[in-house]
This record gives structure tokens, C-alpha cells and sequence, in this order.
């Protein structure tokens, strides 16, 4: 991972526009209140036996874990919010905002700050929407608080 060009990333997320319409963009998705980017993302593990798809959750978690660090230093530490009841209650029918409810399907949990003087959240999460599937470090940029 390029860590320089994570932050780079990021920094341009948290300055950019939000979109209008929800839409695909050169770093992933965009929509009202909201910007995704993929900042990493693994291989398949379509012919895997376990051990590699095991040691790549170890490293986007160590991955993510050394961002947050960097981040934590302009911000102060994050905060770790569980995205498990957000997805439950998604299920259950609770009209939950994006872009929470589109994560908490393939997001487990997240480092979440609230970036100072704006009214934006910065979360880094690990998408794998299942278990043969690549893992992706995404970086989130948003006006709407983690519900």
C-alpha cells in the first residue's frame, strides 16, 4: 500500500463536492452527502485454500490500522463503530441513509472521525462482500453522522 497516496486520496475527498446524483467515479462511487474510493484492493481467492485469503485479512486490517495512525495524528484517534446493527436494521426495513446502509452489507466495521470545522466524517473500512471475493480498503467521505 502507498500510504502517501492514500492521504492524497483522502485529502481530495474531503475537499471535493458532493454530487447531486449518485454515480461512478474515477476513485469509485459518489452521491449526495457522500464519496467512496477504493484505496486498495486484493486479489480473488477463487482457488484459494483458506491461507492466503487469511493473511490478506491480516494485512488490509494492518493496512487500514497504519492509515488510521497517520489520520490519527491530524485528528486525534478515531473512533471504532460496529456496522452490524446498522445492517440489521437496514434488514429490517429502517430507512437507514447512505452510505451507511449500502456499506454495513460488505463493511463490518469502521474508523470513524469527525473531521474538524466541517460537518464531514472520514471512515476507513474493509469491504469483502464474500469469502472468495477480493478485500478492498475503502476510504469515506461524508455529511451524514454513522446513525
Amino acid at each position: 500500500m502507498d500510504i502517501v497516496q492514500c492521504l492524497t486520496l483522502i485529502d481530495l475527498l474531503c475537499a471535493r463536492e458532493f454530487p447531486t446524483a449518485r454515480g461512478r467515479t474515477e476513485h469509485g462511487e459518489s452521491g449526495p452527502g457522500y464519496h467512496i474510493a477504493t484505496l486498495q484492493t486484493s486479489e480473488d481467492f477463487w482457488e484459494d485454500d483458506g491461507s492466503a485469503r487469511e493473511e490478506t485479512a491480516d494485512q488490509y486490517e494492518a493496512d487500514r490500522d497504519g492509515l488510521a495512525q497517520r489520520l490519527g495524528d491530524r485528528w486525534g484517534p478515531p473512533h471504532h463503530v460496529s456496522l452490524y446493527s446498522v445492517l440489521d436494521r437496514t434488514l429490517a426495513g429502517e430507512d437507514i441513509p447512505e452510505p451507511w446502509a449500502g456499506l454495513s452489507c460488505h463493511v463490518p466495521d469502521v474508523q470513524l472521525w469527525q473531521l474538524p470545522r466541517t460537518d464531514r466524517w472520514l471512515a476507513l473500512g474493509i469491504s469483502q462482500w464474500d469469502k472468495e471475493l477480493p478485500f478492498q480498503l475503502l476510504g469515506i467521505v461524508t455529511s451524514t453522522a454513522p446513525p
